[in-house]
């Protein structure tokens, strides 16, 4: 069993407002979404598009829920960008974070992604990194970090996702290692693994000393397959609903918990399952996971 004094248990308002699907919980409210969240018995958050910007406002909110902002997503261009202007942006979300006490930031290598390209197959089509693409990311990512821990005391996790450079396990495999473990550490996250064909246990157990973040997503390998052999983009995907929440899907979670216990895991698993609210009622599928969760960790 995960010990509740290391691990906490969040979960991410894309259930509730789709940030690259806006139509999807255009409905849903911050309040509805931060009130369920709570209701469901859930204490961490990320944030998402209808957050309040106003770190007193949004601490206000969040404390009448005994909820905190664990993590944040944050899209890098370092292939694309000089590192002066993304180093700016990121100082402006590490004042934000801070603010909020958060202790981590998941940053994302947006340079020519696909996954909000709704018209690109997410599968055969990501960019591939030549070697000196590699060493600007690697590099950029190993600056970024330093500012964060000494002058922010934040932890930068990299989160590998589908359509974007850094998606498969040998890419995850060459960041991790051309990359400080001191500055640099990975937000695991279990669907994007499984959707492009990893398995996400043999991945926890190589990368356990470097996850600092976890995400819990399961996929339904139906739809997947469906995204591959029709050629649909990612987004397609999430509306046709190729994810969901730990213990809806097929990914076997016990024994990835079990690893995280023994490898002494400290930090937020945050259960993150991008769907149409209006297919799947975001309370009810935030209750299955939490009831999913307590029956294979304790916690």
């Amino acid at each position: 069993m995960l010990d509740k004094n290391k691990v906490r248990l969040g979960i991410a308002p894309i259930a509730w407002t789709n940030d690259d699907l806006p139509d999807l919980g255009r409905e849903n409210t911050f309040e509805q979404c931060v009130s369920e969240m709570a209701l469901a018995g859930f204490t961490g958050s990320e944030v998402g598009n209808k957050y309040p910007k106003d770190t007193e406002v949004l601490k206000k909110a969040l404390e009448l829920r005994n909820i905190e902002i664990c993590n944040q997503w944050f899209s890098s261009f370092l292939l694309t960008k000089s590192f002066e202007e993304v180093e700016k942006e990121f100082r402006g979300q590490l004042e934000f974070l801070k603010a909020m006490g958060a202790r981590i930031i998941g940053a994302s290598e947006q340079s020519y992604s696909v996954q909000g390209q709704e018209d690109t197959p997410v599968f055969g089509k990501k960019y591939v990194m030549n070697d000196q693409e590699w060493d600007i990311l690697c590099d950029g990512l190993n600056r970024l970090g330093k500012i964060a821990k000494e002058e922010y005391g934040i932890s930068l996790t990299f989160h590998h996702h589908m359509g974007t450079v850094v998606q498969d396990p040998d890419e995850v495999e060459r960041l991790m290692k051309g990359t400080d473990p001191e500055y640099v550490n990975l937000l695991y996250d279990t669907g994007h693994f499984a959707y492009c064909g990893a398995d996400p246990l043999e991945m926890v157990k190589k990368y356990a000393d470097r996850i600092k973040h976890v995400h819990l997503k399961d996929i339904r390998p139906e739809i997947v397959e469906r995204v591959k052999e029709e050629g649909l983009s990612f987004l397609d995907g999430v509306r046709a609903g190729a994810f969901t929440v730990p213990g809806d899907g097929c990914i076997d979670f016990a024994p990835i918990f079990k690893v995280l216990e023994e490898t002494g895991y400290e930090g937020y698993m945050l259960v993150e399952a991008e769907q149409d609210p209006a297919k799947a009622n975001p309370l009810e599928y935030a209750i299955k996971a939490r009831k999913y969760i307590a029956e294979n960790t304790g916690l």
